[in-house]
This record gives structure tokens, sequence and C-alpha cells, in this order.
């Protein structure tokens, strides 16, 4: 789980810094105030992560990705050409990391689940990308690899504190070391020219891992389909549409994926899990997945029922909504447990008691699975029922991190909204889902003055 994050010059964002990362964290806020920034940074490392080119420093997308930046001066805030690039994660592993001595398998030489990862990247003359530095910290140590100032792409490596603990250089290799790979790895030279920093690979895997886990849904949904054709594939996400959703459920149902709904209860299938959150959030009474043959087949369909005596339908002949909540629910259970899942507007298309009930299905995702949740939303009534879960204790202040995002003078600003265990919000920006008084002001106003005119 991430737990905290800073970044600089950043698209509209000059600076961030140490953003507190809950379970549940929501951005709020009107249009073009950078919320879906923040998502972008976090999308963009995921996509640089997941590339195939070791070379690349940071992957910026195309048409397909879920970020497409363009290109460097493109995101640097201001595009300033001598922007840098700061980057700082810090997150929490589901299990201790434990490094062993090289010298004695037996002995730990550094033991921790709390890991950060900071960088800073820039631009040269050629249009090229540069890393200026990279730091892993833990268990009490910086360990970085830094850009020498001899004006080259020679790198070396250093420990802080000092006294504890030396990187010792192998006999006879004294050689810089090459530029990173990627934005955030070590060279494969670390290992041959340092004696004790095999282990720098544990936390650079520690920090793939935590963002191949990293799932995304984005605003716009697929239209649901009459058929549906499945090959036996088993998708790691439900596709940046939601166009994948039936292949997972099909794919959970293979395997036999199963889902607790909560402490003493009884293990059900994926498929009964999102069942039931369709039938409680009062979309529909009934719902599952079948081949369109009786035979069997590749080419399923998704049957519904609306209410107990209805007769089964089609998901393309019911609301809209169905299809729209679908993939986020069906993500919140299909993806491995301690996972993150970063959803932008999940409240799209949905009716607002729909809405408020989507916080019901992520708080009981970070409860029963301990995932992570980071959207960016427009829907007060999703905020409003995560405060009232706090006041009733099903949630607690702790376990969620609001922010409320705004421009000053084209530059985004970041406000932390303070929420007390009764679930108020003590900072509440003015007009932070527009000026409801003053809409009722003037009804009232208008209203008073037709029934002066004879109308009322």
């Amino acid at each position: 789980m991430i737990t905290e994050l800073s970044f600089t010059n950043f698209k509209s964002w000059k600076q961030v810094e140490k953003m507190r990362l809950a379970p549940i964290t929501g951005l709020f806020g009107t249009n073009s105030s950078g919320k879906t920034s923040i998502l972008q940074l976090l999308l963009m490392i995921k996509q640089t992560v997941e590339s195939t080119d070791r070379l690349q420093v940071l992957d910026f997308g195309n048409e397909k990705s879920p970020a497409n930046l363009g290109s460097f001066r493109e995101f640097i805030f201001s595009h300033e050409t001598s922007g840098k690039l700061k980057c700082s994660i810090r997150w929490k592993l589901n299990q201790p990391l434990k490094v062993k001595r090289p010298d004695d398998k037996n002995a730990e030489l550094f033991t921790g689940n709390d890991i950060g990862f900071s960088v800073e990247i820039e631009e040269n003359e050629k249009k090229r990308l540069i890393v200026n530095h990279l730091d892993y910290s833990f268990a009490g140590y910086d360990f970085s690899m830094k850009r020498k100032s001899t004006g080259k792409e020679n790198y070396e490596l250093e420990t802080t504190p000092s006294d504890g603990f030396k990187f010792v250089r192998t006999r006879g290799r004294v050689w810089d070391l090459p530029a990173p790979v990627k934005c955030y790895g070590f060279p494969n030279e670390v290992n041959a020219r340092y004696q004790n920093a095999g282990f720098l690979s544990d936390l650079q895997l520690e920090f793939e891992r935590l963002f191949t886990e990293t799932k995304y849904l984005g605003p716009l949904r697929d239209y649901p389909k009459r058929q549906y054709s499945w090959s036996g594939a088993e998708p790691v996400d439900m596709g940046q549409r939601g166009e994948r959703v039936v292949e997972a459920i099909l794919a959970a149902r293979e395997r036999g994926l199963l889902i607790s709904p909560g402490k003493k209860r009884k293990k059900v299938s994926l498929e009964q899990r999102v069942a039931a959150w369709l039938q409680a959030l009062n979309l529909i009474e009934s719902f599952h997945v079948e081949p369109l043959a009786k035979e069997g087949g590749n080419i399923y369909h998704v049957k519904v029922r609306r209410n107990p005596n209805s007769a089964e339908v089609l998901i393309t002949d019911v609301g809209f909504g169905v299809s729209q909540i679908l993939p986020a629910i069906v993500l919140c259970y299909y993806a491995p447990a301690g996972s993150i899942i970063i959803l932008e507007q999940p409240e799209i298309h949905l009716h607002p008691a729909v809405q408020a009930g989507l916080t019901d299905v992520f708080i009981d995702a970070v409860k029963t699975r301990k995932i992570q949740i980071i959207f960016e939303s427009h829907s007060e009534h999703l905020l409003k029922r995560l405060q009232r879960r706090i006041a009733e204790k099903t949630i607690s202040p702790d376990e969620t991190a609001l922010y409320f995002c705004e421009t000053e003078k084209g530059e985004s600003k970041l406000t932390p909204l303070s929420v007390d265990l009764f679930g108020n919000i003590q900072n509440w920006p003015r007009e932070f889902f527009g000026d409801q008084f003053g809409e009722m002001a003037a009804i009232t106003k208008a209203a008073m003055e037709r029934k002066k005119e004879g109308e009322g």
C-alpha cells in the first residue's frame, strides 16, 4: 500500500509535499484542478515498469495507454526546458522483506516492511532524459545511485548513514557504473563491481511488484454487449474501459476463485459476491454469465433479473448503470488481495443512490481484501456516504485520505480535508460542490417575485 507521495514539476503541480495516502484515498475538486494529473503520475510509473524497453527512462504512453503524456516538455510544470521532475513514494509491504548477509545466509542484514523510493530526472540539451539520482530507503538506510559531476553519464553507489553499512568494491573493478535501468533500476554491473550490493535487486523487485499489482479503470466504460467471447485467457484487470470484465468473471470461475464476505462467513464465488452487491444496490435481483449454447462453447451472454417476479433478460436490456458499475465491483474482488486500484470518476452514469452505495463496495474491499483504492470524483453522494460510515465507525478517519484540488494563477493546490470522528469535514472549502445555498436563495427569490407578479 502506498502511504506517501511527493513530487515537483508535474503538469499543473509545482510541488506536492508528503501527501498521505490511505486505504481509501479520494481526490475532489473542479474540472482542470489537477486531480487526474496525480493519478497520471502513478500511471506513468506503472507504464514505465511494464515497458519492455530498459533504456526508456519514462514511458509517456500513447493513445492506447492509461496515461498519454506526449513528451517530457509537455508535462513538465510551465513547460520549462530546465525543469526537473522529482518524485518520492513510500509504501508498506504485505509481508516483511528480509535481506540475508552475503557471507552468511542464516544471518539477516536488513529487515522491514516500509520502503521509500525517490528519483530526480531532467532533460539534457539533446532532449534525452537523464536520471540525476535514484534512492531507496529501507531499514534506516538510504541506498543511492548518483550521477557523478563529470558531465558524463557515470554513476556511483552511496549509503547514508555510512557508519553502519558500506558498499564494498570488488577488487580490481573500480570502474564507474553506467546509467540506471529505466528510472528506478540498478544496472547489472552493480553486482559485478560491488561485493555486497545484491540486495538492491530485492528493493527494485518490490518497486516493480508495487506497480504491476496496481490496477486501473478509466472513466469511460464500454457499452454492454449481447454476447461475449472467451478463449480461456485470464486478464490481469478489467481493461481501461471495463471491456474484459466478463472474461475476468469466467477466468475466476475456471480457477475456482472464492471471496470472503467477512469474518466467520462462508466464502462465495466472484459471481455470487458481485450479484450480492448488485442486489444490495437495488440495481437487479440476480446476475450470472452462461454459455450461449447448451453444450458449451466460447460464446457467452450475461443474464440478469430485474426483480424477483420478472423474467431473465440480457444485460443490454436493463438500465445502463449495471454495465457501468460492474467493472468497478468486479475489479475490487478480482484483483489479488493487497492490490492498488486507481479509478477515474467511478460514479459516471450512476444514480445518486448507487454512487453512495459504491462507497460501501470500496469499504468492504478494503476491509476484507486489504485493497487500496485511489480515486478522483465529482460525486457529493459518494463523499457523504463515506462521511456517514466514518460517523458509524464502519471505517476510521485514519483509513481515509481526502483532498480538495483547486488552481490558483495556473498552479494546482492540494488541501487535505480534515475529517473528525463524527464524519464532519472541519475545513470544507467554499462552494465545494457548487453554491447550493446560493441556488436555493435564487429559487426562493424568483418564486417570490413571480408571486408578486400574480403568477403564483
